[in-house]
């Protein structure tokens, strides 16, 4: 993979790794038609509450079976209802084992854990899993947005997507061929600020980014194909 698959990578990458990491924890199962009313109380009854089933159904775009569905796999994989992110990233770079991905991991990771607390809970998997399967294009890319804008101030510098290409480079590793040089990743983000920085301020905006991606029909590809994954 060159330099060109990477900035398609730095998009889509997002999307399909997390629904492996899903897959991992057991979370997404196909639905079973044998999921009934009583997860219902399982929700109210588990260790760490999660917010009312009626409360994600109204802010995600999951049926109430989906709902039960993925709950099931959760409580299954994680009783306390919560994830850390030490078992987040032992279960992500397992994906990876020809590359170091706990730098990326960390980063995915502080992206879903909205409140900052340091664990995720079911809200945070399935109110992140709702816009990454069942979002627009532009929420999917508003959610790429602000995992590589890692201090959330609404823009993107160089340095931050320099932290997030060369987390991207060590996690593929040595998959790679021809393999990276070491200045690929520095490479990689002055091609993407040639892209994306439209008035050359130095910082990448929101806007900058949507329309750049808008217009790449490759990018746009990349955010429909995981929507029928559940």
């Amino acid at each position: 993979m060159g330099i060109q698959g990477m900035e398609l990578c730095a998009v889509a990458v997002v999307i399909l790794l997390f629904i492996a990491v899903l897959k991992q924890f057991g979370i997404l199962e196909p639905i079973s038609v044998e999921d009934g009313g009583d997860v219902d109380v399982e929700l109210a009854a588990a260790r760490h509450q999660p917010e009312e089933l009626e409360q994600l159904l109204a802010r995600t775009k999951f049926s109430r079976r989906e709902l039960q569905s993925l709950y099931r796999g959760f409580k299954s994989e994680c009783p306390s209802g919560l994830v850390d992110e030490e078992t987040f990233t032992f279960i992500y770079s397992r994906f990876f084992p020809q590359g170091d991905a706990s730098a990326y991991a960390r980063f995915l990771f502080d992206a879903f854990d909205a409140d900052h607390n340091g664990a995720l809970c079911f809200q945070d998997f399935v109110l992140g899993l709702s816009v990454l399967l069942r979002g627009t294009v532009q929420q999917k890319l508003q959610w790429a947005f602000n995992l590589y804008d890692i201090n959330k101030d609404g823009c993107i510098t160089k340095e931050e997507m320099l932290q997030i290409m060369t987390s991207i480079y060590d996690m593929m590793g040595r998959c790679t061929r021809p393999a990276f040089r070491d200045c690929a990743p520095a490479e990689h983000v002055e091609l993407f600020f040639q892209k994306m920085d439209r008035n050359g301020d130095g910082v990448v905006t929101f806007e900058e980014f949507l329309d750049t991606c808008l217009k790449d029909e490759d990018i746009l590809s990349s955010m429909r194909i995981f929507e029928d994954a559940l």
